[in-house]
């Protein structure tokens, strides 16, 4: 018994062939969209699944995927999962350099790219030496082969080598701490690990056959929408989710509040997901201006991952949308999900999860399980990633053998209670060390957005003559506030943080700046405070 997600989706096809899959909003605006059912999108995928092959392109090779989000992308995903071509994500910030990076680290032999990014894409190409084939999607340009054409070179039946659990799927990390990484993943292992085994609330399917009689069975009705970039890899998971549950998955091509909330309104959306404040403070702004009286009454659940929702910002939110649940879901690329935030999470008690059975806190040299009250880091059994894409050294750092178990150790420092609530602390790696205490950013931050003229911050560590290193805060105010001063914020933060925790530099700035799925940019909020010093 398999579990390949080419398979699985195939199975979902065949008995839900007429079902709407794909909703595609074009650009905000314009009014147009494409609607395709199963059967539609699943000989799409075919089409570009065979233009791979029959352009030399063999299973195991690597394609990346340099897109906004479209029909194309997810198009594009299932043809190579189809072909046993591993599909990639690059991150259409990308400029020359990085992409340089990227694509030779990945050794991708193809590219299908939007039209928008061509002039990177050229400048880039000479120098990633296994690069032989490019798919450009979109009006403009002449780089590469257009996607209507290569859709339309390729037969749109399936006619597929056979497949396995062991294709791959690789997820680059963001790179906002250092040089994204590849992580290499079983389909099977993905499946359970990052898709909930068919089944993320409840009883994980114990078949292939028997995630195509729960679609069979169970209809239609549960819309989608996964706001951010499909280059995020949670969102391209959440469509997956949806894919398996044999429902519908609404997209747009960039994130827009406005537009979104139309959406939301007009396709009856049941559950977005997005990143965190970034994405959840514009809904609420629209909310309460232009858009104000949409109806959202169609949504059940906004689950975050990747960022937190902040307690101020949830709460904000609740007064305008009071029947949807908002889920901080705990994850990684390394790990799939671990868990979700408890209703007391915030900034007096910490960012509190409930864990599944396969992760714990452990003593990242020994790897025993730590007592509780006591700091470790969060690691993940069973379903996990091989390791990382030609990076043997930061394999053996991160995954190890316990048990005669696969484990992933992630870069998260938590405590764990007599109950097995954990607390997540932060990265690492974002730790600052001022006189001689542990100062984690994210706890900070909490307390820094709970209060009421702050938009969004990040805080970051900067080297101190007395202290080792002090807490920085950098801050985007909201709109139409009045200056605010560090004592004011610091007066304020004492009544959330202990004194050690409480920031020493203060820099506003016009905008916080993040990666397009609203991750946060920590190098870039260090360089900004070390400068303003």
């Amino acid at each position: 018994m398999e579990y390949n997600l080419a398979d699985l989706f195939e199975s979902v096809v065949d008995v839900a062939p007429d079902r709407e899959a794909l909703v595609y909003l074009d650009h905000p605006g314009t009014g147009a969209e494409r609607r395709l059912t199963y059967a539609e999108l699943d000989a799409a995928a075919n089409r570009i699944g065979h233009h791979l092959l029959d352009s030399g392109i063999g299973p195991g090779e690597h394609l990346g995927l340099h897109l906004y989000n479209g029909v194309e992308y997810l198009q594009t995903v299932l043809g190579c999962l189809k072909a046993r071509i591993v599909p990639v994500n690059v991150n259409y910030r990308y400029v020359e350099e990085e992409l340089v990076y990227l694509y030779r680290d990945a050794d991708l032999v193809a590219v299908v790219f939007d039209a928008e990014f061509e002039d990177r894409v050229a400048a880039a190409r000479p120098r990633a030496e296994k690069l032989r084939h490019l798919v450009r999607v979109g009006e403009g340009g002449s780089l590469g082969v257009p996607f209507a054409e290569a859709e339309a070179a390729g037969s749109p039946s399936r006619g597929f080598p056979e497949r396995s659990g062991d294709d791959q799927f690789i997820i680059y990390t963001g790179g906002t701490t250092g040089m994204p990484k590849g992580v290499m993943w079983r389909q099977e292992d993905l499946f359970f690990a990052g898709l909930g085994g068919g089944a993320p609330t409840g009883e994980p399917v114990k078949s292939p056959e028997e995630l195509a009689e729960r679609v069979a069975a169970g209809g239609s009705g549960i819309t989608f929408f996964p706001a951010p970039p499909l280059m995020h890899g949670t969102s391209t998971l959440t469509a997956f989710i949806g894919f398996n549950f044999g429902q519908r998955i609404v997209l747009h091509r960039k994130f827009v509040p406005e537009e979104v909330l139309r959406t939301v309104e007009k396709e009856k959306v049941s559950s977005m997901s997005l990143v965190g404040d970034a994405m959840l403070r514009p809904l609420i702004d629209a909310l309460n201006g232009p858009m104000k009286g949409t109806d959202c009454s169609s949504m059940f659940s906004v689950s975050s991952s990747g960022a937190i929702m902040s307690e101020t910002v949830r709460r904000q939110f609740l007064e305008l949308v009071p029947n949807v649940m908002l889920l901080n879901n705990f994850g990684s690329s390394e790990s799939g999900f671990n868990g979700t935030a408890t209703e007391d999470s915030g900034p007096r008690r910490g960012f509190r999860i409930r864990v599944n059975s396969r992760t714990q806190v452990v003593d990242p040299v020994t790897h025993e399980p730590v007592a509780p009250g006591e700091v470790g880091r969060v690691a993940q059994c069973g379903h996990v990633p091989l390791g990382y894409y030609n990076d043997p050294v930061k394999t053996a750092e991160t995954f190890f053998e316990k048990d005669g178990q696969r484990w992933v150790l992630l870069g998260d420092m938590a405590t764990v209670d007599e109950e097995g609530v954990v607390t997540v602390l932060g990265r690492g790696s974002q730790c600052i060390n001022t006189g001689g205490e542990k100062v984690y950013p994210e706890e900070v931050e909490q307390a820094l957005k709970s209060h009421p003229d702050v938009y969004d911050a990040l805080v970051a560590g900067v080297p101190d003559a007395k202290w080792g290193h002090h807490v920085a805060a950098v801050v985007q105010l909201r709109e139409g506030a009045g200056r605010l001063s560090l004592e004011d914020l610091q007066a304020h933060c004492r009544t959330h943080l202990a004194g050690y925790k409480i920031p020493r530099q203060l820099v506003l700035t016009d905008t916080v700046r993040r990666s397009p799925s609203g991750k946060a940019d920590y190098r870039w909020a260090r360089e900004v405070a070390l400068g303003a010093r």
